[in-house]
C-alpha cells in the first residue's frame, strides 16, 4: 500500500483483478476445453482463486456466463481496425464482409461459439450467442450510418447468407484445414478466399 492508499482502495483493485483473472480463466477454459468443462470448481482453478469468490462475484456460474457475454460484445470492435466510412453500400458490405473474416479468425473463442450455437444450444450457450450476434449488428448499424442497399434487393437475405459462409469457411479452416476441395491452411488459400467473397458482394449489390 502506497502512502496515497486506502484500505478501501486496495480492496477494489484486488476485487478487479480477481474479477479479471476469473472471466479471462473461464474464457481459456472455453476455448481450450469446450463448454462442457465450464463449471465453478474448473474456472476457480484456472483462475488461481477461491470457487467462492465466482459465486461473491458473480453470483456463480450463471452469472459469470453473463459477463463472459458482456466481454464478448466488444470482440468485433476489438478485433478490427476502424473502418473507413464507404461511398456505397457495396463497397460497405465488402470491407464488412472482410472485416469480419479476420476478426473471427482471430477469435478462437467466438468460432467455438459459433459452433456451439448449432451443436449444443443449451441455454447458456444461448446466452453466449446472443452477445456475439447482438455486437455484430451494433457493429453493422455503427457503421452503415445513413447507407441504404440498393432498391430491390434482399439485403438481408444476402448479407446472412455471407456471414454463414464466412463463418463455416473460418470453423472448417479451424477444424480440417479445408473445405470443398479448398485449402484453407495458409494466408495464400485465405487470400483466394477474401477476392472471391469481394466479388460476390460487389456483384450481389451491383
Amino acid at each position: 500500500m502506497t502512502g496515497k492508499d486506502t484500505p478501501k482502495d486496495v480492496r477494489s483493485r484486488n476485487r478487479g483483478q480477481t474479477e479479471t483473472a476469473i472471466l479471462e480463466g473461464a474464457k481459456a477454459l472455453l476455448s481450450e476445453e469446450g463448454f462442457q468443462a465450464l463449471g465453478v470448481n474448473a474456472v476457480a482453478r484456472r483462475a488461481g482463486c477461491d470457487k467462492q469468490l465466482i459465486y461473491r462475484y458473480f453470483g456463480g456460474l450463471d452469472g459469470l456466463v453473463e459477463a463472459i457475454g458482456g466481454d464478448l460484445a466488444s470482440w468485433l470492435q476489438d478485433g478490427v481496425p476502424p473502418v473507413a466510412q464507404p461511398a456505397t453500400y457495396a463497397e460497405l458490405m465488402e470491407c464488412m464482409a472482410l472485416a469480419f473474416l479476420d476478426a473471427l479468425r482471430a477469435n478462437p473463442l467466438v468460432q467455438k461459439i459459433a459452433a456451439w450455437e448449432l451443436s449444443e444450444p443449451s441455454p447458456l450457450v444461448v446466452k453466449l450467442a446472443e452477445a456475439r450476434a447482438g455486437s455484430l449488428a451494433r457493429w453493422i448499424g455503427a457503421i452503415r450510418g445513413d447507407l441504404l442497399p440498393p432498391a430491390n434487393v434482399d439485403a438481408p437475405a444476402i448479407n446472412a447468407v455471407v456471414i454463414a459462409a464466412i463463418q463455416h469457411l473460418v470453423l472448417s479452416g479451424a477444424t480440417t484445414g479445408m473445405f470443398a476441395g479448398v485449402a484453407l491452411r495458409e494466408e495464400a488459400d485465405w487470400d483466394r478466399v477474401r477476392k472471391v467473397i469481394a466479388r460476390m458482394v460487389r456483384s450481389a449489390y451491383a
